[in-house]
This record gives C-alpha cells, structure tokens and sequence, in this order.
C-alpha cells in the first residue's frame, strides 16, 4: 500500500482548486471573433464633435406644381436631406412630422404647406424640442424656370453667406442660426463631396430674407494650375433657385409652442386679397353711381322737341 499524504499537503490542493474556480472564465470564440469582447482600457480624451445634421423635407397635399419643384430643387441643393410623402395641413400636423423626423433618423425638418393652391408658407424646425420658424414664400422661380448658365457638381458643400443686418436684432440671430445648422452641409456625410464650388447667399431687404445660389467660377487653362488666392479671377454665376422669405412667427418649440417673436409689419395673403376685392367693388359701385347721376340729370333737364322731326314721316 501506498503512503498516505499528509493533512498539509491535502489542505494546499484545495487551495490550488478554489484559486481556479475564482479565475475568469474565457471568453466564448467564434467564426467572426470574441463572442464576448473584453473591455480595453481606452485612455481618456476630449471627445470629437461630429455633426450628423439630417433634414427632412416634405410638403403639404394640393400643393401646387412650381411649389413642388421648388421643394425638389431644394432636395437637389442639399445632400443630407431625405424626402417623404406629402402630409395633411391639419392641427395636429406637428406631431405627425416630429414623429416622421424620429422615424427618418433626422434632426431638422423643411416643410412646405400650401393653402389655397396660392399661397405657400416655409416651416423650419428642429426637433423635437424647437425652435421652429414660420415664413410666408414669395417671389419663387425655379431652377427649370430660370434657366441660368450657372452650373455646379451635385452633392458638393455650398458655402453659406448671410449680409451684416444679421447682426443686429436678437430674431435675426437665431434665425441666422437655425439657416446655419439646416443649410450647412456635415462634411463627412456619406452623399457630400468634399470641397465648395458653390455659394448660398441670405441677404435681408425690406425685412425680407432674399435666397440666392451661386457658382463659383474661375477660368483657367487645363495644363496650368490655379494660383491660391486668386480672388480676382473668381467670377460668381448664379444657378438657381430664387425665392423671397417673410417671417411671420418664431416658436419656442417644434411646429408650435410659445411665440418668441412675431412679425409686426407681417400682412396676410387673405387681407391683401379682401383689400384688393374692396377696391374692385368700390370701382363698380362708382359706375352705378355714375349711371344713376347721369338718369337724375337727364330727367332733370330734358331736351326741346325738335321741329324738323316729323319732316320725312309722311
């Protein structure tokens, strides 16, 4: 027979048994990888901003055709926008596109409503927490309308210039922020090409924000290269679209909320029609006027009878 061990050499195996159970278990293998990746530790940094801006762009139904291709010339001009159907003009219309916007994975949203197939207003949001602006189009002519000689590659990144009336009241700022962060296309979007040959230019007249789009021309011979900084040479040609943009209101929220601003100098497209209606019916009540003045002035004064009427009667 064997020798026993002894209790001290018993009591180290155990030990050397619970030091495995405590161990870390492996983690599983598999075809592609770790099925269980172990945690790296990674050394602390500033962490990179990255601008996933994603607009959506949709309309209103009975929208009329020039306002549609000016929605589709929009969606051409920026490549981080996503389309979607048409969306009924109703109250309850902000939750209907806060929700798409969710959906589309996007964080802005341009939408086009049309009343009346006349008049057509801009809504500019951020959601889902706003603010939100509302604007009345006007002066629209699109890109097939045009016609323009300007020309520039599809899906570049336009540079973004804005006159210095910016600047001066605190709703202009933030609307000039919110164009900013909507028109600005992410430069490493996947549809974005990587360089600027093209200009959008938001100047304010009148109070009225004019849109502006231009190429950036500059002429040079194939075998020479273009000089850097040669500002002179470059020449700007405009493409298209153009429209005319009024304000009417800003929200704190998204498609509605509390009202941070509203346009005092702002006249509806209903009221210019009524006014409009009232001067047509004052010209006809003056001819009625004219008519009735012209009866009370021939009973008034009536003709002699003529002495050589009778004459060839018989």
């Amino acid at each position: 027979m064997g020798n026993k061990r002894k209790r001290s050499e018993k009591e180290a195996v155990v030990e050397v048994v619970k030091k495995n159970e405590s161990a870390p278990e492996r983690p599983a293998r598999t075809l592609l990888g770790w099925k269980d990746k172990p945690e790296e530790n990674q050394p602390d940094s500033t962490p990179f901003f990255r601008n996933k801006e994603k607009v959506l762009i949709t309309c209103s139904r009975r929208i009329n055709s020039r306002y549609r291709h000016l929605m589709l010339n929009m969606t051409s001009l920026l490549p981080h926008s996503k389309k979607d159907n048409k969306v009924e003009s109703k109250s309850s219309k902000g939750a209907t596109l806060n929700e798409l916007v969710e959906l589309k994975n996007c964080s802005s949203c341009l939408f086009f409503e049309c009343r009346k197939h006349t008049d057509l207003y801009l809504w500019m949001s951020k959601c889902p927490n706003g603010p939100s602006i509302k604007f009345l189009v006007n002066a629209v002519h699109t890109m097939e309308e045009l016609k323009l000689t300007g020309n520039h590659l599809k899906g570049s990144r336009p540079l973004l210039t804005f006159s210095s009336n910016f600047e001066k009241d605190a709703h202009w700022k933030l609307t000039k922020e919110i164009i900013t962060q909507i028109f600005a296309t992410p430069k490493d979007f996947r549809k974005v090409k990587p360089y600027y040959d093209h200009v959008f230019v938001f100047s304010i007249v009148d109070d009225h924000i004019w849109f502006r789009n231009y190429q950036i021309s500059v002429p040079h011979n194939e075998a020479e290269k273009m000089v850097r900084g040669g500002l002179d040479k470059m020449t700007l040609v405009e493409v298209g679209p153009r429209f005319c943009l009024n304000p009417i209101k800003i929200f704190g929220g998204s498609f509605g909320g509390p009202t941070l601003y509203e346009n005092p100098f702002y006249i509806s497209p209903n009221e210019i029609r009524a006014i409009e209606k009232k001067k047509k019916a004052g010209k006809y009540a003056k001819k009625v006027k004219a008519k009735t003045r012209r009866k009370m002035h021939e009973l008034s004064n009536p003709l002699e009878p003529d002495e050589f009427a009778d004459m060839w009667r018989d």
